[in-house]
């Protein structure tokens, strides 16, 4: 009888979904005792107006709402520790992340360090951090803006530190917010090159987690799902913002992405986080860029895996496993194409001289051991110049 791995799965986040979901809100703050929130932010959405939205609909229940807008593009840990001082000094009682994930992981963040003195690098997942993370922590509750980085189901929070501003993960389950509201009308006016990188990444998020190493069932499930979703709808948002129904339905895709890469992810997420630290690129953008050479670096490891999300994604139809990987590149590429979004870092301003810094931050990434194919330092060199 086949050898069956045991696969492990955390999930205890209230999850509301649907345009509107925003007026529930009031009733969720209060579930979970609180009186005064802190809204974790950014001011691009505080200029979009969408920060004094959330303010107002909690302000007619009588909820008064405190802000905080200080959160970087890639998060730093000056911005986490801002806003811990904010909740603390304000004697706030509960975070609201609003926005894309860089919004989110500061608000997880900001809840951790509220009850964990070390400093953040001592909770890096790579060095056993996650051993130091307990349930102690104030309540969140998670409004995603973007259909992207799902971290509204995530349980880490990535952040640069200092000295060199490496991309860190921190982790535990015990950083899953308590709530997830998912409200699409929150994301019509995102414009399309941010949902382009956004959408990318929720892609990218449930492919590497359905091809990667591990078994897991429930999170292939999801991954499957979610690609579907991407494959109908991703083209539709990115010509027409407006489509509700598109928009509700990436929103449902970023969460399954999210949700089955608690299974693991992979060399394009390991080489992306660099280029977030040294070159300061948007996640889904570097995500967007990496990954027709990730798969095509992998297609032989996991040639299975990829004919069956090729499917998914609505590639082309072929009659043999390796021609079905094959299409599956394709409409990765034609999925890109449709976006828009550069296909060159070299036109986003990254140098060949960052290569070296980046190049063993990818091989030590926590995502790099998911990948079906070993990242060595050279194979990493290579997808970095190939993408140049």
């Amino acid at each position: 009888m086949k050898t069956i791995p045991i696969a492990q799965m955390s999930f205890p986040t209230r999850m509301i979904v649907g345009p509107g979901a925003l007026k529930l809100l009031p009733a969720e703050v209060r579930s979970l005792n609180a009186k005064r929130p802190l809204i974790v932010s950014d001011r691009g959405l505080a200029a979009a107006g969408l920060v004094d939205r959330v303010r107002g609909v909690l302000a007619e229940e009588g909820i008064e709402a405190l802000t905080f807008l200080d959160v970087s593009k890639n998060p730093k840990e000056s911005d986490v520790l801002a806003g811990t001082a904010v909740y603390r000094e304000n004697f706030t009682d509960l975070v609201i992340g609003l926005g894309g994930g860089a919004a989110m992981d500061v608000a997880k963040l900001v809840r951790l360090k509220c009850t964990h003195p070390l400093p953040l690098s001592a909770y890096d997942d790579t060095k056993g951090g996650s051993d130091r993370i307990h349930a102690n922590q104030p309540p969140m509750i998670a409004i995603p803006t973007t259909a992207g980085t799902g971290s509204e189901v995530g349980r880490s929070g990535v952040v640069c530190l200092p000295p060199d501003d490496r991309k860190v993960v921190i982790f535990s389950p015990h950083m899953l917010p308590e709530v997830a509201l998912l409200d699409a009308e929150l994301t019509l006016d995102l414009p399309p090159r941010l949902t382009a990188a956004t959408g990318i990444d929720a892609m990218t998020h449930a492919l590497e987690a359905y091809v990667g190493q591990g078994a897991h069932p429930f999170a292939d499930d999801f991954a499957l799902a979610a690609l579907a979703r991407v494959g109908q709808h991703l083209e539709r948002v990115v010509r027409d913002g407006h489509d509700l129904w598109s928009r509700h339905e990436m929103m449902i895709a970023s969460s399954m992405g999210a949700i089955s890469f608690q299974k693991n992810l992979g060399a394009c997420h390991a080489l992306a986080h660099p280029l977030s630290a040294v070159a300061d690129l948007h996640h889904g953008l570097a995500n967007a860029v990496m990954l027709p050479s990730v798969v095509e670096f992998n297609l032989k490891a996991a040639r299975d895996r990829y004919a069956v999300a090729g499917v998914a994604l609505g590639a082309a139809e072929a009659k043999t496993q390796e021609a079905r990987a094959e299409a599956c590149l394709d409409r990765v590429r034609e999925i890109l194409e449709m976006t828009g979004l550069p296909t060159r870092l070299t036109s986003e301003g990254v140098t060949p001289d960052m290569i070296d810094r980046m190049v063993p931050q990818a091989v030590e990434d926590p995502s790099a051991p998911g990948n079906p194919r070993l990242l060595t330092m050279e194979a990493a060199r290579a997808l970095y110049e190939s993408s140049m």
